[in-house]
């Protein structure tokens, strides 16, 4: 599939990449989203929670879109809200899914979630495909939750028939290319902003945990390598941290996508270097979108408007594939 020519354009500093990511992160706002939350037990024990809100009139839809946050996101998000807002604008009904320990409280369990998990999201995809009340489901991912619903698609396991196409934003295709963006010097903000979540998100669990989780290992965390290295690594089955980058990568899964796929990658976004940007995978590829605007930042793509370009651009594709 040719790759696509982006229609956006950045104007004044939201040609800026950080301009455009925190503008986006932490000022704009979004309102008049009404979700109703509801908790579901997984199979080892833990819960997730979802976050629903649907169309005004409350009809009686035929599709649903399942939005996934990135990394120490939630529903609540202005870009998980944003694009609730407009969906629900549109007539789907709308399930934005918190990840383990993500909904406001600590999960039950040691593990939690990360870049690469994908049970969670099937056992919640096919839940909801089960219910036989929607015809059309969509799959909309940012940052790490586009990451691993790329690698969910890639896998191919138990995809439910309902699964029309899927829309990712932002996404660390590359993990280790990824973290090697943030390390520069002037992505310092956005790795402090990590670490002191990840960190606080540490201590908490220790209280629980002790036998695995201790005052000696917490402090080794100074960076995202450490918190992976000392926590997401053990935590999840993998060797280190290095093993968990390879092996949770979407990047390697690409080629097996076989369900209309749009990845919005901007160009300046300073989250991503490398194989995120996969040129060569969307070209040999039918289900693969790539579009990559010059600008847009880390899921930053402003435009006038209650709606960013990203938002719009992922409706009109789930729209585009299913006619």
């Amino acid at each position: 599939m040719p790759l696509i020519t982006s229609g956006f354009r950045a104007n004044g500093l939201f040609k800026n990449t950080h301009f455009s990511t925190i503008y986006s992160a932490k000022i704009r706002q979004v309102k008049d989203v009404h979700q109703e939350r509801k908790r579901i037990d997984l199979p080892d024990g833990d819960f997730l929670d979802i976050d629903w809100s649907y169309p005004l009139s409350r009809k009686r839809t035929k599709n649903v879109a399942l939005l996934f946050h990135g990394l120490e996101g939630n529903a609540q998000r202005t870009y998980m809200l944003a694009m609730a807002k407009l969906l629900n604008q549109h007539g789907y009904d709308v399930a934005a899914v918190n990840f383990r320990g993500c909904s406001g409280g600590d999960n039950r369990l040691y593990r939690s979630y990360h870049s690469g998990e994908t049970d969670d999201m099937r056992f919640v995809i096919n839940r909801i495909a089960q219910k036989e009340i929607y015809t059309h489901i969509f799959l909309y991912g940012v940052s790490l939750g586009g990451n691993a619903l790329l690698k969910y698609a890639g896998e191919n396991k138990e995809i439910p028939s309902q699964v029309k196409a899927i829309a990712t934003v932002g996404v660390p295709v590359d993990l280790k290319a990824s973290l090697e963006q943030l390390n520069h010097k002037e992505n310092w903000v956005y790795r402090t902003s990590f670490i002191v979540d990840l960190r606080s998100k540490y201590r908490r669990k220790m209280e629980k945990f002790p036998e695995e989780m201790t005052s000696e290992i917490y402090r080794t965390i100074k960076t995202l390598k450490d918190f992976d290295d000392a926590y997401t690594a053990p935590a999840h089955g993998f060797k280190n941290a290095l093993d968990y980058y390879e092996k949770a990568s979407s990047f390697t899964w690409l080629p097996e996508i076989t369900i209309p796929t749009l990845i919005l990658n901007a160009k300046n976004d300073s989250f991503l270097h490398g194989h995120c940007y996969p040129n060569t995978h969307a070209s040999s590829s039918k289900y693969l979108f790539l579009e990559t605007p010059e600008h847009g930042g880390h899921v930053g793509f402003y435009k006038t408007g209650d709606f960013y370009y990203s938002e719009l651009r992922a409706l009109d594709f789930f729209t585009e594939k299913t006619q």
